[in-house]
């Protein structure tokens, strides 16, 4: 049930992200999800992807300073208060989120979340115990 992020610590210079996204492309590489945090000098480039290792290794081969990181794809109501749920279950619990971001899904009418939290294991057990449909890391990577 968990699902491998790829993140890249990219220079805030022109072309960076333009670059990562050519190096995956050429290795047939395909983004399902992407989420970037900046500051003035650096950016944190977070990626989910059909296929993480592969991606870790030619991003790695090309220069980029990268890490994998497990994280949960959580699939929630497409309505108001729908994540409410997923993360009252996990405030209840004590289990903190780090940090999450959205993704769109085809032709559905939930709502996909990546969550990033230090208790993955005990996350997963928390979500499923409150109704929260976790996705499985092959169905998030054929999305």
């Amino acid at each position: 049930m968990k699902v491998r992020q790829i993140s890249i610590f990219l220079e805030n210079k022109f072309g960076r992200l333009a670059q990562v996204t050519r190096v995956l492309g050429e290795n047939g590489i395909n983004i399902r999800a992407l989420s970037i945090a900046d500051t003035t000098d650096f950016g944190i480039l977070r990626l989910i992807v059909n296929e993480p290792e592969k991606a870790y290794g030619v991003l790695k081969d090309a220069g980029f300073t990268v890490s994998a990181t497990d994280v949960i794809a959580v699939e929630v109501a497409d309505t108001p208060g729908g994540l409410a749920v997923a993360l009252e279950a996990l405030e209840k619990t004590g289990i903190n989120i780090e940090y999450l971001y959205a993704f769109v899904q085809k032709a559905s009418s939930a709502a996909l979340v990546v969550f990033r939290v230090e208790q993955v294991d005990e996350a997963i057990k928390v979500l499923q115990q409150s109704g929260t449909r976790i996705l499985s890391e092959d169905e998030v990577y054929q999305l």
